[in-house]
This record gives structure tokens, sequence and C-alpha cells, in this order.
């Protein structure tokens, strides 16, 4: 049986939350702070200006919003090989600089707050010796599998331990850590990989899970593959997006949980900051000086006056939809929430940087471009 410690509320980007208990985190992005140090940091910002209440297009020709909208894609990816033989053994060198030899890919646990290793290890061909996923592995293909982390993303040794295993891949998005070091005590390979998300690391964490499980000409090729996929859809958000820079959207993603009274505005380092970037837009937490994920203060929101929010599905329904979300405080006191300018997505995509996010982005810039927003 494996030990557990009780360890410090964290919040984290999965579609499940418990605030009881999260996972030991080393990203400086996913350090959730007091709402004191959070006031403190907004109070230090300029003014940005005043929600925009008033009816029709903007005076100065900037997009008008029109309501809210929900961005939907395929959830499920294409395997870029069927039934692939891994070359074993394998030395792979981890992210803490630990080599960890694999010798039997046959039983896969990957496992992480994204589900991002679950997804590329599906799209590598090698889905069917997946044994067991994390709350946030939304494929289609993979949701039959047992759950072996519960309140949220908490990892359950003993449930992991009962699917036998013979590799585990996983990073510090996800824990506790005493969990992950017990079944590496246990003789379980496990690999610690980096838990930094971005579009930019999209291509080698795909190798870097390749590699580790002895398949890496194939992980070269879905790297390949992705990264043509999302030089197209950045294409697109182009042709979507204004292309005068004085009319870029002003937007900030909004972490909630009604049911549990979290509500949190995600930051640079975040990963929502990149993928702002992408949809062409402005990310208001980073310019107001936030860093990964902070707790929601009404005066910066207010101050901070994004045109658009982004969310995922299921955290706005835990607020009551539009509606419920106008009455979080700040929220009506800015353009977006005046004009009921959010745009929804599955929280199983929305933050997956990985083999899903060309189809997320591409997604996300019709629903703002093409519903949310009137050019």
């Amino acid at each position: 049986m494996v030990a557990r410690r009780e360890f410090a509320p964290k919040v984290v980007m999965g579609p499940v939350y418990d605030t009881a208990r999260w996972p030991k985190r080393r990203s400086l992005a996913v350090r959730a702070c007091g709402a004191l140090a959070a006031l403190a940091l907004v109070a230090g910002c300029s003014a940005i200006g005043t929600p925009d209440t008033s009816d029709g297009p903007a005076a100065d020709g900037r997009p008008e919003c029109v309501g809210p909208a929900t961005a939907r894609s395929e959830p499920s990816v294409e395997v870029i090989a069927t039934d692939p033989e891994p070359r074993l053994p394998v030395t792979y060198t981890d992210i803490t600089g630990k080599p960890v030899t694999i010798t039997d890919a046959s039983r896969i646990l990957a496992l992480d707050m994204y589900g991002t290793l679950a997804t590329t290890v599906y799209a590598l061909g090698l889905g069917d010796r997946l044994v067991g996923r994390d709350v946030s592995t939304g494929l289609p293909e993979l949701r039959h599998l047992p759950l072996v982390t519960r309140n949220g993303h908490e990892l359950n040794g003993e449930a992991i331990l009962d699917l036998r295993p013979s590799v585990i891949l996983t990073d510090y998005s996800i824990g506790p850590l005493e969990v992950q070091l017990q079944l590496r005590d246990s003789g379980i390979p496990v690999v610690i990989m980096s838990d930094q998300r971005s579009r930019d690391l999209i291509g080698p964490q795909i190798e870097a899970v390749a590699e580790a499980l002895g398949v890496p000409r194939l992980g070269e090729r879905l790297a390949a593959r992705v990264r043509g996929e999302t030089e197209a859809a950045q294409a697109r958000v182009a042709e979507l997006a204004p292309a005068d820079p004085a009319h870029r959207l002003r937007m900030v993603f909004l972490y909630m949980r009604g049911n549990a009274g979290v509500y949190y505005w995600f930051g640079k380092g975040s990963g929502a900051d990149d993928l702002i970037h992408d949809l062409g837009g402005i990310d208001v937490a980073t310019e107001a000086g936030l860093s990964g994920m902070r707790p929601l203060n009404a005066e910066g929101l207010a101050t901070a006056n994004p045109d658009l929010y982004l969310m995922m599905t299921h955290g706005l329904e835990s607020v009551g939809g539009i509606d419920g979300l106008r009455k979080v405080p700040g929220v009506a006191d800015t353009s977006a929430g005046a004009h009921s300018c959010v745009v929804d997505m599955s929280d199983y995509q929305i933050l997956s940087f990985g083999p899903q996010f060309p189809a997320t982005l591409q997604a996300l810039a019709e629903a703002i471009y093409r519903q949310a927003i009137r050019p």
C-alpha cells in the first residue's frame, strides 16, 4: 500500500475541483497566491480604462461583442501509426536528471492535470496500452479506462498499483509528490516530465514522450504534423482577427468552480497567456503584471477591463451560466461582463497544449470572431 500525506490546498486547471487537496507543484505557473498578495499586485497597476457599456459598435471602429459563444471541435485526435512496436529497453533522463530505464511499455499510465500526456500516448498509436487515466483525460476512446485520481487531481496510489503499470509518465502538475516517489520506490519506472505548457513546447513534449516509450521516429512525425496543423490554424486566426493592432481584443481566462467558491484569473506563464496571444488578443492579466494563477480581485478585474472572457464550459456552468457569472464581483463592471462577451470550451480541450492544440485554436478563433464578435 502506498502511504499518503495530507497536503496544502492548490488550484489546478483540470475539469474537476476539490479545494481541500491539491498536489505539490514546483512550476511558477500554478503557485496560487493568497488574496492579499493578489490585491497588493493589482494595487500597483495603472488604470487601463473604464468599461464601455454602450450599445452598438465602438466609435473607434473596434469589434463589437454581440453575446456569448461556445467553441466546439472534434475531441478525438488522429493516430500517427497503428500498432507500433516500441524498441526497448530505453534509458530516459527525466526532468529531475534521474535516468529511468523502461523495459516494458505494455501497461502505460500517463498522468497530468491537463490530460496532455495520455492524449499524446494515444496519438502515437499506443492508446491500447493505456490501463488507466486521470480525470482530465477526455478523449472519447479513453473514457472507459478506470480513474486513478480522486478529489480532482490527487493520485490514488492504491488504484495505480492495482493496475500493475509497467511504466508511468507524469509531471509535477499532479500529485502528491510523495505518491509519485513511492511508486518509483516500488520498482515501477516513473518518468517525471516537464509540467510547462505552451505552443512552443508541444513538439518537444511529444518527442520526449515518444522517446521514453521507445518510438522516437513516431514522435518526430507526430510533432511535425502538429506543427503543420498549428501553422494552418494560426493562418486562420490571422484571417479572422482584427488586422489593426489597436483593435485587438482584450481577453482574460477565468477559471471558476462556483460550487467550491473558487474564482481565479490566469496570467503570465499559465498557458492561457500563450493561448490568448495565439488568438490575436491581449492578455489583460499579464498586462496587469499577474503571473500564474491568482485569486480574482474585483477591483483589479474592473481596472483591467477585458473585452472578452475565456472559460471552461463546466466552470461557466458551475457559476450559473452567463447570469451567474455577472454576479461574480467585478465581472459586471467590465466591458466583457456588460456585453456578456464570454467564449467557453470543453474543460478537456481549452488548455490542452498537445496534439489537440491546432483544433482548439481554430475552434476558439471561429467562436470568438464569427459568433461572439461582430467586426
